[in-house]
């Protein structure tokens, strides 16, 4: 199905005759809005631009699929706003789940958006981690959308009846202190990090059960010193020297002086992010709203490479 995010940065594109044209005015990043055009070619199966090392010029079914993108966007805006006057208000009250790092990096770049000004979403939120919102899901719960991640297959459960839509990927990396004599981005093998000091997840829990198994199976055995399961506090021992740390790429946007980051090719693990949906919450509203997430999390992985 084609994302309607991604058919309105389409008409800016065309509009305005560049990627960085559109991406100023819709509050992404260059490389955000080329990824979503390039999804959107993958999903429609038609060539949109020609691409050269310093421009990118619409094709003729750009053209044509912009001025249809036009009238489908009008005809979702007139769509959300008769729903609207079904109702005693003209904004849908949307009870949100999120957790922690999602919350701290993710929404507020949505909140700050102007397509989100248009949605008419009455926003109550919840910050929590995963297992507390599924909760919330459950029969008589007090959330309607949860957003969660897991690791691998982690020991995550919800009700069959909840709609799930993956909405992004956030990748662990490895992180040392910079006084330890590594430069950021250096490829290392894993095993050259088994006699470190080491932060480790609380053990007994999936996600550290998980990570356990992937260093075991590339013959990393950590000397742990200590354990924590807040990813700022591993940040921060991390940089006063304590320890090497695991930690996703969300936590590492406001990553403290004294770390560096490691390129560790047997190291390849990530958060999926899925946003769990009770179905008859998911109206046009919301579903432009978990688009717009999903968009808004690939422009941050995008703007860090």
């Amino acid at each position: 199905m084609v994302n309607p995010v991604h058919l309105r940065t389409l008409l800016e594109v065309t509009r305005l005759g560049s990627f960085a044209a559109a991406a100023s005015r819709l509050g992404y990043t260059a490389s955000a809005v080329s990824q979503q055009m390039s999804a959107l070619e993958r999903d429609t199966g038609v060539h949109l631009f020609q691409r050269s090392a310093r421009s990118v010029v619409p094709t003729e079914a750009a053209t044509v699929m912009a001025r249809h993108a036009a009238k489908v966007l009008t005809d979702i805006e007139a769509l959300m706003a008769a729903a609207s006057k079904t109702h005693d208000t003209t904004s849908q009250e949307l009870r949100l789940g999120i957790f922690p790092s999602l919350a701290t990096y993710v929404l507020p770049r949505i909140l700050k958006n102007p397509q989100w000004k248009g949605l008419g979403i009455d926003l109550r939120v919840s910050v929590a981690e995963p297992a507390q919102t599924i909760q919330g899901l459950r029969t008589g719960g007090d959330l309607d959308v949860a957003l969660v991640y897991q690791v691998g297959q982690s020991g995550l459960a919800w009700p069959h009846t909840i709609n799930r839509q993956w909405i992004g990927d956030d990748n662990f990396r490895v992180v040392l202190p910079s006084g330890w004599g590594f430069r950021t981005d250096a490829k290392v093998a894993a095993d050259h990090l088994s006699d470190m000091p080491w932060i480790m997840h609380h053990p007994g829990t999936s996600d550290a059960t998980v990570i356990e198994r992937l260093f075991a199976s590339c013959n990393l055995h950590p000397r742990v010193v200590a354990y924590s399961d807040d990813f700022h506090a591993s940040l921060e021992m991390a940089a006063a020297g304590l320890g090497a740390a695991l930690v996703p790429e969300l936590a590492l946007r406001h990553r403290p002086a004294g770390v560096v980051v490691l390129d560790v090719p047997e190291i390849r693990l990530a958060r999926n992010v899925f946003a769990l949906l009770i179905n008859d919450k998911k109206t046009a509203r919301v579903q432009l709203f978990v688009d717009l997430l999903a968009d808004t999390l690939g422009s941050l992985g995008s703007s860090d490479k």
